[in-house]
């Protein structure tokens, strides 16, 4: 899984990490905040969470084609800068008047922005990494491994932005509203970090940051027939059209699925499952997998004990863990976002082993089947929560009962994000590895951008689970996503011919 990779695709992902690490941060807590804060309905938070989140992936075009002039590197600094000012204004605990929700929303504007530059040429620049033909097949692990270390950062988000406001209003006696700007603050100091690593590790990966004249003199850009380009250019426009679907679906968690964990969810949890909702329990399963990886992949006797070693710790400290719980844990909405980066991470070497065995025998799938096969496995997700929401209340008569309104277990939701998480590993990585691969070589910076171009209206589609939530029975809101999926992978199946001819 480890081996063969280019050193400096260990250095963007831990960049990365950082930077994704605020911005879940914030993310986690951000449309709670809107309501709270500004007190605005769902579905006007809702509106203003899905622009934002649009913002955040349709800058990246603008991106791209800076960056394909500019240069990779200097963008992604720039990007960085910005994106700390957006934070530090966030982070002003300004009220809820007018006058703070501009100041508000300038800040989404810097934080669009500044992404828009970083993420995009971030991930092309992992891609260029692939270019050498030593590394050409190990190009599909690659974008797994970075996308793995970019649901690190997301997995440790949620707690960071709950203990940090629980320490904000306990130990500093600031009120609720007040607490959250400390959240966002976490993000400033997370891209500190970000930078810092950035340019400690610079040397590993100069050579794909592009813009100098001596990068521009040594890289020759391969001309492509115009026909080619055409054909290339086509079938990403048809994943983009596809994926669009796939992230209004998923990117429900920061919306309609935290309002379902906020209003519809028991807020105590006992037990094993009580043991869910610590970020360190879920670390130590982390541990557990990669170490039984380990234990059969390793070729040496020592490394087989070591892993053996780290796998009974892990599993002791579990047990006394269990042993040792005593009565409930208080469950807050924004925690059930630690689970899909935690599937993620957990996943991931699953995933690449799966599809290695698959490519051992010649049997692995395209990435635009792959991609197909998500949209199918998304559906199933929402398909948990329709068969979980059958019988409750609507949104707004669940507001109207208040405490005798009905409460449900929260495996409903967590059982939700795995099977979305699986989707999410066929779709998102193997997406951006197939648009860093087809993409002609001129306009790479821009097919990327496309990409989140195609995000960003996905995620500005996210508003249609705030709309829906209201007077309508959550069954019915889920349906709606199951039916776009379902759409969407027969679309992809229709067009695989088209697809796979440019692979």
């Amino acid at each position: 899984m480890f081996e063969g990779q280019p050193k400096g695709l260990y250095a963007l992902a831990l960049a990365n990490t950082g930077e994704r690490f605020g911005y879940y941060t914030m993310l986690a807590v951000f449309a709670l905040f809107l309501r709270a804060n500004f007190g605005l309905e769902a579905a006007t938070a809702g509106y203003i969470y899905s622009t934002f989140l649009g913002l955040v992936y349709f800058f990246p075009l603008i991106g791209g084609m800076m960056a394909d002039k500019f240069g990779f590197g200097k963008m992604v600094t720039i990007g960085i800068m910005i994106m700390f000012g957006g934070y530090l204004l966030l982070s002003l605990p300004l009220g809820g008047d007018s006058v703070a929700l501009v100041v508000m929303l300038a800040a989404l504007v810097f934080i669009g922005f500044g992404t828009g530059l970083f993420k995009g040429n971030l991930q092309v620049m992992v891609g260029d990494l692939y270019n050498e033909a030593k590394y050409a097949d190990k190009r599909d692990s690659g974008f797994s491994i970075f996308y793995m270390a970019i649901n690190i950062g997301a997995l440790f988000a949620p707690t960071a932005a709950v203990e940090i406001m629980k320490w904000a209003q306990t130990e500093l006696g600031y009120s609720v509203n007040d607490s959250y700007h400390f959240a966002f603050a976490v993000a400033c100091a997370s891209l500190v970090l970000s930078i810092i690593i950035y340019y400690i590790c610079r040397p590993t990966f100069r050579h794909v940051e592009g813009g100098t004249k001596k990068a521009k003199a040594e890289v020759q850009v391969e001309e492509l027939p115009k026909e080619e380009n055409k054909a290339r250019i086509v079938a990403l426009c048809l994943v983009f059209a596809v994926v669009i679907f796939f992230w209004m679906a998923f990117h429900q968690n920061g919306l309609s699925l935290t309002y379902f964990a906020d209003e519809f969810t028991q807020k105590t949890s006992e037990g094993v499952q009580s043991m869910a909702f610590d970020v360190w329990n879920l670390v130590l399963i982390i541990f557990i997998v990669y170490a039984a990886f380990s234990l059969f992949q390793s070729k040496t006797s020592n490394a087989k004990a070591i892993s053996a070693a780290v796998i009974l710790v892990a599993v002791g400290i579990l047990v006394w863990k269990y042993t040792n719980l005593n009565g409930s844990v208080d469950v807050s909405a924004p925690i059930f976002q630690q689970f899909n980066p935690f599937y993620v991470v957990a996943l991931t070497p699953v995933s690449l082993a799966i599809f290695g065995s698959l490519a051992a025998k010649g049997k692995e799938p395209s990435a635009p089947r792959k991609i197909a096969y998500g949209m199918l496995v998304a559906a199933a997700g929402f398909s948990v929560m329709a068969f979980g929401s059958f019988g409750l209340l609507t949104p707004n008569e669940q507001a109207a009962a208040g405490a005798n309104g009905t409460f449900v277990s929260a495996n409903w939701l967590i059982s939700t994000y795995l099977v979305l998480t699986f989707a999410e590993l066929l779709l998102s990585p193997m997406g951006i590895s197939f648009v860093s691969k087809v993409a002609p070589p001129k306009f790479k910076g821009m097919m990327m951008g496309g990409w989140f171009v195609a995000t960003a209206i996905g995620n500005q589609l996210v508003l249609v689970g705030g709309v829906l939530w209201g007077d309508i029975p959550l069954w019915i809101t889920w349906t709606v996503f199951i039916t776009l999926c379902i759409l969407s992978a027969i679309f992809m199946f229709a067009m695989m011919k088209r697809l796979e001819k440019v692979c």
